[in-house]
């Protein structure tokens, strides 16, 4: 009798591919999103509610999206070792629309990186530092709710980056968006703090005008 090669399981953007491909009209919710995604539900659900942010100058998507992004963060930090959202945000759905083109926006954008991904600096996806990483990733989940422009674009970007590291256990994915995520909120921080050293107030416009935006 001949052994059979297993079929190669899916990566996780064939994951989603599926999901919008599967999905009716009216889409899943976030629950039944996290219970396809199984075992990679924390580094998983944090990629796809990270990937509608990196759309440049989009609104209103990435601030809702950012509440259960940091409450997934959240539990990272404290150790959970289960994902868990409230009755009504787990509740919210992404429909068929919205999960293709969340499908879309993760082949396109990140496709090269689960190309390049492999594992490598694994101490950084341990449990150890992962409740560390949670930590720093609220942060960045709480910048995307500034309404300024590249706001949800740069943290999403690290977010997704980094929650895609922890999914293949690459620690330098890991890094590199720690790294950028740190620099982006690092500069609205400098930025906040010059506008109060010259006595002006903290509006959108005049952080955009600071930043050249």
């Amino acid at each position: 009798m001949t052994d059979r090669a297993a079929p190669n399981p899916h990566t996780l953007l064939q994951s989603i591919e599926s999901m919008a491909d599967e999905a009716g009209a009216e889409g899943y919710s976030l629950r039944q999103i996290m219970d396809r995604l199984d075992e990679r539900a924390f580094g998983a659900m944090l990629f796809v509610l990270a990937l509608p942010c990196c759309i440049p100058f989009l609104y209103i998507v990435p601030q809702i999206v950012s509440l259960p992004m940091m409450a997934l963060a959240f539990q990272m930090a404290i150790g959970r070792e289960d994902p868990w959202l409230p009755g009504k945000l787990a509740a919210r759905k992404i429909d068929k629309a919205g999960l293709a083109n969340t499908a879309r926006g993760g082949r396109k954008w990140f496709g090269w990186v689960e190309a390049i991904a492999r594992p490598r600096l694994t101490f950084l996806t341990g449990k150890g530092p992962e409740r560390v990483i949670g930590a720093v990733l609220c942060i960045f989940c709480a910048s995307i709710l500034v309404p300024l422009p590249m706001t949800n674009t740069v943290p999403g970007f690290a977010v997704a980056l980094a929650s895609f590291g922890l999914i293949q256990r690459d620690g330098l994915l890991v890094l590199g968006g720690l790294i950028l995520g740190s620099l982006w909120v690092g500069t609205l921080v400098f930025s906040t703090a010059y506008l109060l050293s010259l006595g002006m107030s903290i509006t959108p416009d005049n952080i955009k005008s600071l930043l050249g935006l």
